[in-house]
């Protein structure tokens, strides 16, 4: 199961910047909007101190982290909703992510790269920071189009409920979805039982994308005064990119002699976070140790198909035990032995760390 995040902002926000560093992956960065068209998209590991700890205790031939997506999407622009810049391309783009992470520049920046003053008041570039006014025309232009998707569906639903009075709940939901939205309510603001979450998922509306903000700054900053120019609805990061970047172009000897410590880690994590994701790791006999990715309250069965496809149709029984037990027994074997390894049946909720061995 992949999920993947999309990295987005305004132009020179620091989006490829970060992606170049989280992937290390060349990209062109430069100092003009657009200079990502087409969408770069990179795998980054999970870190996870946890998996470190369980492959010293089995000592395997190959140790395998689970994975992220991250997706450098271009430059947003006022207007985008109506196709300024790329649009349409560009909000299509963020509709195929699970979650969203808002990049906010939160430094100066020098206005000579820009050929035109048209160009500059076009893409709404300040020479000052502006994270509150970046963040309200990124917010507006989801939820303008939000807004027009709504009233896209609606229509089609409202000649399918003419004709057969199944489709009236779903129509029902995207009108009160529409009302919200014309009074500026997001998705994840309107109250939404699991059931109506679900009826309206396939718009995958913008709004109702988990997000985080991160803050691009350049120095040591007041960020308890930063804060208040950011909503209160999404989790805040503070990174600096360019230092970020320049880091992941060191080898780790390096970054040790110059004792310097990357931040995106706790990115990454969050990331995780928001989507509710949880981590269960795999021992195959001595050749591999591995992480795997769930969503919160999966169960066995559906932890045994990220493993192999066939695990869910063969499944018998699985043998877990909590990964902390692990490391204290010392082994899978004298765990086994001192009766902390548990047999679940088809119906058992994964909990976070869990190290499995399925039956089939």
């Amino acid at each position: 199961m992949s999920f993947s995040v999309g990295i987005i902002g305004l132009p020179n926000a620091g989006k490829s910047t970060l992606f170049k560093a989280l992937t290390q992956k060349q990209v062109n960065i430069a100092d003009y909007p657009f200079t990502t068209i087409d969408p770069n998209i990179g795998i980054v590991p999970v870190p996870d101190k946890r998996l470190e700890k369980i492959s010293k205790i089995t000592s395997p031939q190959k140790t395998t982290k689970t994975i992220i997506e991250f997706i450098d999407i271009a430059g947003l622009v006022k207007g985008a909703h109506k196709g300024e810049g790329l649009g349409n391309q560009f909000l299509s783009q963020i509709r195929n992510c699970d979650a969203i992470v808002e990049v906010v520049r939160n430094f100066s920046i020098s206005k000579e790269n820009f050929k035109t003053e048209n160009q500059e008041t076009q893409y709404q570039l300040w020479e000052k920071p502006a994270p509150k006014e970046n963040i309200e025309i990124m917010n507006t232009e989801f939820l303008m189009k939000d807004l027009e998707t709504a009233e896209k569906a609606i229509e089609k639903i409202e000649e399918k409920a003419k004709k057969e009075k199944s489709f009236q709940k779903s129509l029902d939901i995207l009108q009160r979805t529409k009302a919200n939205l014309e009074e500026g309510k997001t998705i994840s603001q309107i109250e939404l039982n699991p059931e109506e979450k679900e009826r309206i998922k396939e718009y995958q509306f913008l709004t109702a994308k988990p997000k985080i903000y991160l803050s691009n700054i350049k120095e040591e900053i007041n960020k308890e005064k930063i804060k208040e120019d950011f909503p209160k609805d999404a989790p805040l990061i503070f990174l600096n990119l360019k230092l970020e970047e320049e880091m992941s172009e060191l080898s780790e000897k390096e970054r040790e002699e110059l004792d310097l410590k990357s931040q995106l880690d706790q990115l990454i994590i969050n990331c995780y976070n928001i989507l509710e994701l949880i981590t269960f790791f795999t021992i195959t006999g001595g050749k591999e140790t591995r992480a795997w990715t769930l969503k919160k309250g999966s169960n066995v069965l559906e932890a045994a198909g990220q493993v192999h496809s066939d695990f869910q149709e063969k499944f018998i029984k699985a043998e877990v035990i909590p990964w902390q037990k692990l490391i204290e027994t010392g082994s899978w074997a004298k765990a086994k032995e001192s009766g902390e390894i548990k047999t679940a049946g088809k119906e058992y909720i994964i909990s976070d760390g869990d190290v499995i061995e399925f039956k089939i």
